[in-house]
Parts: structure tokens; C-alpha cells; sequence
């Protein structure tokens, strides 16, 4: 991947914005929340089947001041910002989760932990790779466990993550968008068999929202 130079960034005060809106959480546990999403460019993972592709050259964002996302955030009624990716732990966030907190602002990240974590979350769905596993100690931060599943290894993938989290953590099972047909099937009776386990659906596809 193509670095971002952290120097242009003056320590998470300014952050290479992809894209910002308003809209519902469409999958995982908080599905059907509204949530002011901040989409972060860059990452190294390179899941084949990534829906968001366009993120993963973070040159292409130039720097966008921090303060002026949370500012932005704070207009819209749900007062809660979800940082995704592309990967955002990429970079530095402390700064940008305290302005989130200062601003009366409920922070959710959506990671796949292959960098350390920084910044101050109320909620992580931890979202584990088998191409770039997890760094840190970050499944035992994590609230929710959310491995989608492109083929037939990815479940003892899941289980393996999930024998790292805490007993609190939900748990999620997300078919990939182009084999959920194939998929759905085995998932559902997976979690028939395995009950601890959730299934997990991209909501927003169906509805055709952000």
C-alpha cells in the first residue's frame, strides 16, 4: 500500500477523508441506528472482496482538519460518529475521539486490528482478516465480533477469533455481499447449531442507503 506521510497529519489533527453522512448502521449489532459515518482513506489488508476499494490509496484524500468533522457531526441529531475505512487505525485517533467526547459525541469504530488501537471508543466491532490478523491485545476491547464469511474456512477463522474475546462480546457471522445467496443457507444453520453466534446482514445494500 501507498503510506500516508503521518507528518502531514500533525498527530490525528487532521485526518485523510474519504467520505462523511448521515445515515443507518446496516449491519452488525447496532443495525438500525442512525450514525454520522466517517470513512477514512488507506489500507493494506486487501480483502479481495472488499465494497469499498476506492479507500485503500489514502494519497488521494488530501488532509481534512479534525475539528472540523466533529464539527459537522455535532449538527446531526444522533450525536454518534462511526470511524471506518478503509483501515482507520491506520492512524492516529486520540485526538479525534476527544473532541468527538468534548462535543457530547458517541464514538464506534469499525476495525479489522491490524494496527494498534488508539483514541477513546465507546463501542469496537472488531472485524478480523485472515490476510492481516489483529495486533495488540484489541479482542479484549472489542463489544462485538464481526467475521464475514466468504467461504468455509473463514468459520474456524471466526471461532478462533472468538476464543480471544471477552465473554460480553456479541458475536457475528456476516455472509460476503456477492455469495450471501450461497452462503445464507450454511450461516443460518451454523448459527442454529452454534446459538451464541448472530447472523449478521447488510441491511443498507437491501435498502439501498449509504
Amino acid at each position: 500500500m501507498i503510506k500516508y506521510d503521518l507528518n502531514l497529519l500533525d498527530e490525528g489533527k487532521k485526518l485523510p477523508l474519504v467520505e462523511e453522512f448521515y445515515t443507518l448502521q446496516g449491519e452488525g449489532i447496532q443495525t438500525g441506528t442512525a450514525a454520522y459515518f466517517v470513512r477514512l482513506g488507506g489500507c493494506d489488508v486487501g480483502c479481495a472482496w472488499c465494497d469499498t476499494k476506492h479507500s485503500w490509496n489514502p494519497t488521494l484524500f488530501p488532509p481534512v482538519a479534525t475539528d472540523d468533522i466533529v464539527q459537522r457531526a455535532a449538527s446531526f441529531a444522533a450525536k454518534a460518529v462511526v470511524v471506518t475505512g478503509g483501515e482507520p487505525t491506520t492512524y492516529p485517533l486520540g485526538y479525534f475521539t476527544s473532541k468527538l467526547m468534548e462535543a457530547g459525541i458517541k464514538t464506534f469504530l469499525e476495525t479489522s486490528g491490524a494496527y494498534p488501537l488508539t483514541g477513546r471508543w465507546d463501542w469496537i466491532c472488531l472485524s478480523p482478516k485472515r490476510n492481516a490478523p489483529p495486533v495488540g491485545n484489541i479482542h479484549q476491547h472489542a463489544h462485538e465480533l464481526k467475521v464475514v464469511i466468504h467461504e468455509e474456512a473463514d468459520l474456524l477463522w471466526a471461532e478462533e477469533n472468538a476464543a480471544l474475546v471477552a465473554d460480553t462480546c456479541f458475536l457475528l457471522l456476516q455472509p460476503e455481499w456477492s455469495r450471501r445467496e450461497q452462503l445464507l443457507p450454511q450461516l443460518i444453520d451454523y448459527v442454529q447449531q452454534n446459538p451464541r453466534w448472530r447472523l449478521s446482514l447488510q441491511v443498507h445494500k437491501w435498502l439501498r442507503i449509504p
